[in-house]
């Protein structure tokens, strides 16, 4: 299965993984941008100019494509009220007039403490914050159009870590762009909380996509990805890689987020997301491994390395 993708977000993590892996793959891809002149050069991607907040650019870049991936989001997790369902209504117009499947980037911010803390696929979607309740509303638009000539697969998995991506939560564990002198642990300890290596997200949503009509038109798999059972795996593992054993591990500035928080947007969205790592919330995979045999997985190391020297932090 090859043809033409539109990419919503290609110069973020999991948007940019989806765009060269489709390249790879033989597709011919599209992706909108508002400055294409600045847009990092890759072969086989043809930037075009435009906004996803645009129901004209996104129907004109979507012209005869068979996937849209709508990886785009509010830069720096803010205003998402205002941004988040006008894109995703934007994408899905576009796939209507094509017949085309939208692929999404899922999150747990969907679920609440009702379903914790293993949640397949068919667990109620109880939302109990702000972002959370917009993600809901989001899948209820795409499960609608899924019935209305459009075709929506989404897959699901935990933070996001990889190479190229520095707007994520690892991201904060270290200091991009500087040798690894501590790590700053959002976690509790004893407290689980799951990964997700961009390239393993990607090549399990190529592997589905690959499936072509075998999919449901409305299509969710969740991903185990790297599931920390005890908070501090990741924090062991970079230790490995940077072959600094005592590395010390300090704990997440909350006292200042929670401070911080009525003045400075970041903090605020970072404040209403602390609860996932107060619990553990554990995504589980026994759909997609039914449908695919296996789910991609990079060893942690392996991963961690790849991150650190992509933000800059290994020689």
């Amino acid at each position: 299965m090859t043809s033409t993708a539109l990419v919503l977000g290609a110069t973020g993590g999991i948007g940019g993984e989806m765009a060269r892996l489709l390249v790879a793959r033989g597709w011919s891809v599209r992706a909108l941008n508002r400055n294409p002149a600045k847009a990092p050069r890759t072969d086989g991607i043809t930037w075009i100019k435009g906004d996803a907040m645009s129901a004209r650019d996104v129907a004109a870049a979507a012209k005869g494509v068979a996937v849209i991936v709508h990886a785009v989001n509010p830069p720096g997790y803010r205003n998402w009220g205002k941004l988040v369902l006008p894109m995703v209504d934007n994408t899905i117009a576009a796939a209507k007039a094509n017949g085309a499947r939208i692929v999404l980037p899922g999150t747990v911010y969907n679920y609440g403490p009702d379903v914790f803390p293993n949640i397949a696929e068919d667990a109620p979607q109880n939302a109990r914050t702000r972002k959370g309740r917009i993600r809901v509303e989001m899948e209820r638009r795409l499960r609608k159009a899924s019935t209305e000539g459009a075709k929506v697969l989404i897959v699901r998995a935990g933070d996001y870590f990889g190479p190229r991506a520095a707007n994520n939560w690892f991201a904060q564990m270290v200091t991009p762009g500087r040798a690894v002198k501590s790590i700053s642990n959002p976690g509790r300890r004893g407290v689980g909380h799951q990964w997700a290596y961009l390239p393993d997200v990607a090549e399990t949503m190529m592997r589905l996509l690959e499936k072509g009509d075998a999919l449901e038109d409305f299509a969710t798999f969740h991903m185990n990805g790297h599931w920390d059972d005890n908070g501090e795996q990741m924090v062991q593992s970079i230790r490995r890689v940077t072959a600094k054993p005592k590395l010390k591990m300090r704990r997440f500035p909350w006292p200042l987020i929670v401070l911080g928080s009525p003045f400075v947007a970041l903090f605020r969205e970072l404040r209403e997301m602390r609860y996932l790592w107060k619990v553990p919330v554990h995504i589980t995979n026994a759909r997609l491994v039914s449908v695919l045999g296996e789910e991609p997985h990079t060893p942690l190391d392996e991963a961690v390395r790849t991150t650190l020297e992509g933000l800059g932090c290994l020689s």
